[in-house]
């Protein structure tokens, strides 16, 4: 085991709901500032269009980082059964594939997600959204540049917390963010003990 990729993964991992929710909070004080004397309901017209340009990136960022982890573990998989030759390659049948499994899931059970995300955590506005989309595509960014794996729903959670707060702290649920956070602690340790099972497993059977 690669230990220095280990610790850097880990910690990208804590770090990444935290540098969201800073960006969120200065763009929300930002933005509310540049918008302070702008009519509630021009402003809400401006942002709805902007937000489609903001989650365009935010979709990017997720495809460049989120992604690619999926379509690494097949491809050495591939290369290490001999199935790519002699280089090192990510093949584009297995890029079409991912981007198949991950919009079919989205489709069948990511609607729960969006829910949680767009209303339980903080009700977000127009204007919200377009920060949170914001400073959460700016880490994803980052990390893809610095070649550091995250998760994007981790990232997107922060981000939208720092949104909710920079109104006043009681705009955001905690009690849902706690739930959120509680799971993020669970499912780590509990994938690792799964997948050393399911690997021992096959070690037995093979």
């Amino acid at each position: 085991m690669v230990w220095s990729g280990v610790g850097k993964t880990t910690l990208a991992i804590f770090l990444s709901p935290g540098i969201g929710l800073l960006l969120a909070l200065l763009l929300m004080l930002l933005v509310s500032w540049l918008f302070v004397r702008s009519n509630p309901h021009g402003s809400d017209n401006i942002f709805r269009r902007v937000q489609f340009i903001s989650a365009s990136f935010y979709a990017l960022g997720h495809g460049g980082n989120d992604a690619q982890k999926t379509m690494g573990i097949i491809a050495v998989l591939l290369y290490s059964e001999g199935h790519l030759g002699s280089q090192f390659y990510v093949p584009f049948w297995v890029v079409i594939a991912c981007q198949i499994a991950m919009a079919a899931g989205t489709l069948a059970g990511g609607w729960r997600i969006v829910r949680t995300m767009g209303s339980r955590i903080t009700r977000l506005t127009p204007m919200q959204g377009v920060c949170a989309e914001t400073a959460g595509s700016i880490t994803l960014f980052g990390a893809t540049w610095l070649g550091v794996p995250v998760s994007t729903t981790h990232t997107i959670t922060g981000s939208i917390i720092g949104v909710g707060a920079a109104k006043k702290v009681s705009a955001v649920r905690w009690a849902v963010a706690k739930e959120i956070v509680t799971a993020w602690i669970l499912t780590i340790p509990a994938s690792a003990l799964l997948g050393g099972f399911f690997y021992w497993l096959s070690g037995l059977l093979g």
